[in-house]
Protein backbone atom coordinates (compact mmCIF):
# COMPACT_ATOMS: atom_id res chain seq x y z
CA UNK A 1 0.00 0.00 0.00
CA UNK A 2 1.32 3.03 -1.07
CA UNK A 3 -0.45 6.54 -1.72
CA UNK A 4 1.18 9.91 -3.67
CA UNK A 5 -0.43 12.99 -3.04
CA UNK A 6 -0.05 16.54 -4.07
CA UNK A 7 0.47 18.37 -1.08
CA UNK A 8 0.45 17.88 2.54
CA UNK A 9 0.23 21.56 2.70
CA UNK A 10 3.82 21.90 1.08
CA UNK A 11 2.96 22.18 -2.54
CA UNK A 12 5.41 19.08 -3.61
CA UNK A 13 5.29 15.90 -3.31
CA UNK A 14 4.36 13.46 -0.23
CA UNK A 15 4.31 9.77 -0.26
CA UNK A 16 2.19 7.48 2.09
CA UNK A 17 3.53 4.06 2.71
CA UNK A 18 3.71 1.20 5.23
CA UNK A 19 6.64 1.88 7.82
CA UNK A 20 9.68 -0.23 7.63
CA UNK A 21 13.36 -0.88 9.39
CA UNK A 22 14.89 1.88 7.83
CA UNK A 23 12.28 4.24 8.79
CA UNK A 24 13.35 3.25 12.73
CA UNK A 25 15.93 5.89 14.03
CA UNK A 26 13.90 9.04 12.47
CA UNK A 27 10.61 7.13 14.33
CA UNK A 28 11.87 7.30 17.23
CA UNK A 29 13.65 10.77 17.05
CA UNK A 30 10.33 11.97 16.16
CA UNK A 31 8.34 9.82 18.94
CA UNK A 32 11.42 10.92 21.84
CA UNK A 33 10.62 15.04 20.55
CA UNK A 34 7.04 13.74 22.34
CA UNK A 35 8.53 12.18 25.27
CA UNK A 36 10.56 14.84 26.35
CA UNK A 37 9.23 18.05 25.21
CA UNK A 38 5.67 17.69 25.91
CA UNK A 39 3.17 15.71 28.00
CA UNK A 40 0.95 14.23 24.70
CA UNK A 41 2.39 10.68 25.46
CA UNK A 42 2.75 9.56 28.93
CA UNK A 43 6.54 7.96 28.37
CA UNK A 44 8.36 9.52 30.80
CA UNK A 45 12.21 8.40 29.44
CA UNK A 46 13.26 8.40 25.63
CA UNK A 47 13.92 5.59 24.11
CA UNK A 48 16.71 3.88 22.16
CA UNK A 49 16.32 2.46 18.53
CA UNK A 50 16.56 -1.03 20.05
CA UNK A 51 14.18 -0.70 22.35
CA UNK A 52 11.68 1.00 19.86
CA UNK A 53 12.13 -2.03 17.48
CA UNK A 54 9.23 -4.57 18.98
CA UNK A 55 6.88 -1.18 18.24
CA UNK A 56 7.72 -1.34 14.95
CA UNK A 57 7.64 -5.06 14.10
CA UNK A 58 4.29 -5.06 16.14
CA UNK A 59 2.65 -2.88 13.15
CA UNK A 60 3.15 -5.17 10.08
CA UNK A 61 1.98 -3.95 6.52
CA UNK A 62 -0.95 -5.89 6.49
CA UNK A 63 -4.07 -6.83 9.27
CA UNK A 64 -5.64 -4.28 11.90
CA UNK A 65 -2.36 -3.22 13.49
CA UNK A 66 -0.88 -0.71 11.15
CA UNK A 67 1.99 1.80 11.02
CA UNK A 68 1.69 4.27 7.90
CA UNK A 69 4.62 6.74 7.53
CA UNK A 70 4.62 10.19 5.56
CA UNK A 71 7.59 10.87 3.49
CA UNK A 72 8.62 13.91 1.03
CA UNK A 73 12.07 13.59 -1.03
CA UNK A 74 13.26 10.98 1.33
CA UNK A 75 12.63 12.65 4.61
CA UNK A 76 10.14 10.91 6.95
CA UNK A 77 7.48 13.78 8.30
CA UNK A 78 5.43 11.60 10.88
CA UNK A 79 3.38 8.61 10.81
CA UNK A 80 0.24 6.86 12.33
CA UNK A 81 -0.58 3.63 13.99
CA UNK A 82 -3.34 1.55 14.54
CA UNK A 83 -2.10 -0.96 17.66
CA UNK A 84 -4.59 -3.48 19.59
CA UNK A 85 -6.71 -1.20 22.11
CA UNK A 86 -6.44 -3.73 24.86
CA UNK A 87 -5.22 -7.39 24.96
CA UNK A 88 -7.99 -9.42 25.85
CA UNK A 89 -9.48 -11.17 22.75
CA UNK A 90 -12.99 -9.63 22.74
CA UNK A 91 -11.49 -6.17 22.24
CA UNK A 92 -10.00 -7.40 18.98
CA UNK A 93 -12.53 -5.82 16.20
CA UNK A 94 -11.31 -2.15 18.36
CA UNK A 95 -7.79 -0.64 17.86
CA UNK A 96 -6.18 2.76 19.54
CA UNK A 97 -5.01 5.24 16.62
CA UNK A 98 -2.46 7.65 17.02
CA UNK A 99 -0.62 10.17 14.59
CA UNK A 100 3.15 11.85 15.68
CA UNK A 101 4.85 14.44 13.55
CA UNK A 102 8.03 15.67 13.21
CA UNK A 103 7.85 19.27 14.99
CA UNK A 104 8.15 20.84 12.17
CA UNK A 105 5.54 19.44 10.06
CA UNK A 106 2.34 20.39 12.24
CA UNK A 107 -0.06 22.19 10.75
CA UNK A 108 0.45 21.28 7.35
CA UNK A 109 -1.81 18.71 6.53
CA UNK A 110 0.54 15.68 7.29
CA UNK A 111 -1.88 14.40 9.97
CA UNK A 112 -5.10 14.39 7.63
CA UNK A 113 -2.96 13.04 5.07
CA UNK A 114 -1.63 10.11 7.63
CA UNK A 115 -5.23 9.67 8.93
CA UNK A 116 -6.71 9.72 5.56
CA UNK A 117 -4.48 6.30 4.38
CA UNK A 118 -4.45 4.71 8.09
CA UNK A 119 -8.71 4.59 7.54
CA UNK A 120 -8.71 3.61 4.10
CA UNK A 121 -6.06 0.76 5.06
CA UNK A 122 -8.53 -0.47 7.85
CA UNK A 123 -11.71 -0.36 5.61
CA UNK A 124 -10.72 -4.03 4.42
CA UNK A 125 -9.99 -5.03 8.39
CA UNK A 126 -11.72 -6.38 10.57
CA UNK A 127 -12.28 -3.50 12.57
CA UNK A 128 -15.25 -2.19 14.21
CA UNK A 129 -14.23 0.76 16.08
CA UNK A 130 -11.63 3.09 16.05
CA UNK A 131 -10.70 4.88 19.42
CA UNK A 132 -8.20 7.49 20.82
CA UNK A 133 -6.78 9.32 23.56
CA UNK A 134 -6.22 13.03 23.61
CA UNK A 135 -3.94 14.31 26.50
CA UNK A 136 -6.21 18.09 27.49
CA UNK A 137 -5.08 20.36 26.50
CA UNK A 138 -4.52 19.51 22.35
CA UNK A 139 -6.70 21.32 20.23
CA UNK A 140 -5.28 20.70 16.99
CA UNK A 141 -5.35 16.85 17.95
CA UNK A 142 -9.12 17.34 19.07
CA UNK A 143 -9.94 18.77 16.02
CA UNK A 144 -8.33 16.84 13.66
CA UNK A 145 -10.17 13.68 15.80
CA UNK A 146 -13.52 15.55 15.05
CA UNK A 147 -12.65 16.27 11.54
CA UNK A 148 -12.31 12.56 11.31
CA UNK A 149 -15.98 11.80 12.44
CA UNK A 150 -14.98 10.72 16.21
CA UNK A 151 -16.71 11.19 19.00
CA UNK A 152 -16.19 12.45 22.11
CA UNK A 153 -16.70 9.67 24.75
CA UNK A 154 -15.50 11.31 28.13
CA UNK A 155 -12.63 12.34 29.84
CA UNK A 156 -10.29 10.63 32.76
CA UNK A 157 -9.10 12.91 35.00
CA UNK A 158 -5.78 12.89 36.17
CA UNK A 159 -4.74 9.80 34.90
CA UNK A 160 -1.18 11.00 33.79
CA UNK A 161 1.63 12.57 35.43
CA UNK A 162 4.62 13.87 34.12
CA UNK A 163 6.23 17.16 34.39
CA UNK A 164 5.20 17.73 37.89
CA UNK A 165 1.48 18.47 36.69
CA UNK A 166 -1.34 15.87 36.71
CA UNK A 167 -3.14 15.91 33.28
CA UNK A 168 -6.60 14.32 31.25
CA UNK A 169 -7.25 12.50 28.69
CA UNK A 170 -10.11 12.73 26.48
CA UNK A 171 -11.55 9.70 24.59
CA UNK A 172 -12.84 9.70 20.97
CA UNK A 173 -14.24 6.92 19.44
CA UNK A 174 -15.90 6.42 15.54
CA UNK A 175 -17.14 3.25 14.08
CA UNK A 176 -15.45 2.29 10.57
Amino acid sequence: MSMRVNGAGTGTDTRVRPGVEGDLAELTRIYNHYVVETPVTFDTEPFTVERRRPWLTSHPDHGPHRLLVAEQGGAVLGYATSSAFRPKQAYSTSVETSVYLAPEQTGRGVGSLLYASLFKALEHEDVRQVLAGVTLPNEASQRLHLSFGFQPVGVFRDVGRKFGAYWDVAWFQRPL
